[in-house]
């Protein structure tokens, strides 16, 4: 049966390519979100670009027949423009001026099975009320947060098996995890998937590992102390690992992990390793971005320069800078103006830059550590864009903690975050790791925090 969808602009703004995945269905576009389209084609950043995209889009589909009467869409169905229905009444609580109920009653006065489709939860409740189905556009939507890939995995296998580890490795058919019965089963892993490897016969006996094609291998790592940080848990083994390999290998890392897991700090450890004591030419630079939902709508009208507009937002990794710089955290803020200048030293050289998310869209960014913070803020289209930017000898490292969301219209289950890191499980590019609560390393209040808020 064919289903009429309603779809609200700022499905559109998240995914301008929205309208061709209704399947064979009937999509109704009010013309209030025409209005609206225009009135942000002319804005900054992403928000501006997809207005752009979904009126192009438009304009391609009026080239074909009448946008009025209904233009047949590339998956199948249909999408038609709708003006009329001004005059339906709404409850007197909702006044018609506002956008978001001249939607309402376009939706009311089609009548029959409508939906609305839209990322604003306030107006999927205000549909409720007066009777009309509304859903959220789930086309990107992930796992809920507990089934999301997290890239690690315990399991056990035979002692025996233990002895040529180091060496060889162990087959992936050899190893087990077990129920709360006690059966054991062969799970099912993906490449790159980090492990803790646990003897079957001895709880001491644990070693680190990766997937790799058909077997489960060492870390090659394991020993390393990037700019002088030594991991603290498996979890900073496995962010280790992951980050020093070249380019070439993993070209893009995802790590996920609540405030304190060290996820910023080992990034830029292991960038400053790269660059500064093992100076081979691999990267050229470091590349810090930080997407925040406000700044990056209104950049442009910011007072100052690029960096002075961004500056802020890079307090977080000025923190992190210095617990680098100076190891001692005795005597690490005795001198703060020795300190400020080893800081202002670095950023002079060019060995790591900040930029807004903004400015990377159109670029192709060639041998450069690119270190993309607070990445859940960042929607599935911006992710996309991020990583189809990835030139030869770039390294992207997406940080983040899909709970701690700022942005609107996003969540749990559909930030660029969450997106990527689904999309590109088992991909032998890709390396990910999800950092457990448990190991926050930044202090003991932090960590029971992290575990009880």
């Amino acid at each position: 049966m064919i289903k009429t969808y309603v779809v609200d602009t700022n499905v559109l703004i998240q995914a301008p390519y929205a309208l061709n995945c209704f399947d064979d269905n009937l999509v109704v576009l009010p013309v209030v979100v025409l209005e609206e389209l225009d009135n942000l084609k002319k804005a900054e950043g992403e928000k501006g670009a997809n207005a752009r995209k979904a009126i192009r889009f438009l304009e391609q589909l009026r080239h074909k027949g009448d946008l009025l009467e209904g233009v047949e869409l590339e998956h199948g169905g249909t999408l038609r423009i709708e003006k009329n229905f001004v005059d339906v009444l709404l409850p007197p609580d909702l006044p018609d001026e506002k956008m978001d109920n001249r939607i309402l009653k376009v939706c009311k006065g089609l009548g029959g099975e409508v939906i609305l489709v839209t990322k604003d939860i306030l107006l999927r409740i205000k549909a409720q009320i007066i009777g009309i189905p509304a859903e959220d556009f789930t086309t990107e939507q992930v796992s809920e947060g507990e089934e999301q890939y997290i890239g690690r995995i315990d399991i056990y296998a035979p002692e025996e098996g233990f002895k040529e580890f180091k060496k060889k490795g162990i087959a992936i058919e050899k190893v087990y995890i077990t129920n709360a019965s006690g059966d054991k089963t062969t799970p099912e892993l993906n490449e790159n998937q980090f492990v803790i490897l646990k003897a079957d016969q001895s709880s001491k006996k644990t070693v680190l590992g990766r997937v790799k094609g058909e077997r489960i291998v060492p870390l090659e790592y394991l020993k390393c102390k990037p700019y002088g940080v030594t991991p603290r848990n498996a979890g900073q083994y496995f962010i280790q690992e992951a980050l020093m390999q070249p380019s070439d290998v993993a070209p893009l890392v995802i790590i996920k992990g609540v405030a304190g897991t060290a996820k910023t700090f080992y990034s830029l450890a292991v960038g400053l390793e790269k660059l500064m004591n093992a100076p081979a030419g691999e990267y050229r630079r470091i590349l810090v971005c930080r997407p925040n939902a406000q700044f990056d709508s209104d950049i442009g009208f910011l007072p100052g320069d690029e960096q002075e507009k961004i500056s802020p937002l890079m307090r977080p990794l000025i923190d992190n800078l210095e617990q680098l710089i100076d190891s001692n955290e005795e005597k690490r803020y005795e001198d703060e103006e020795e300190l400020a200048g080893k800081i202002e030293e670095i950023f002079e050289r060019g060995l790591i830059k900040t930029e807004a998310l903004t400015f990377i869209r159109g670029r192709s960014v060639v041998k450069t550590y690119l270190i993309i913070d607070e990445a859940q803020n960042m929607t599935p289209n911006q992710v996309k864009g991020i990583i189809t930017r990835a030139g030869e000898g770039t390294k992207i490292v997406l940080l983040g903690d899909p709970n701690q969301i700022d942005r609107p219209f996003l969540d749990e289950r559909t930030n660029g975050l969450s997106y990527a890191s689904e999309h590109m499980k088992g991909s032998s590019l890709c390396w990910q790791i999800a950092l457990h609560a448990e190991e926050c390393e930044r202090s003991v209040l932090a960590m029971d925090a992290g575990k009880r808020l």
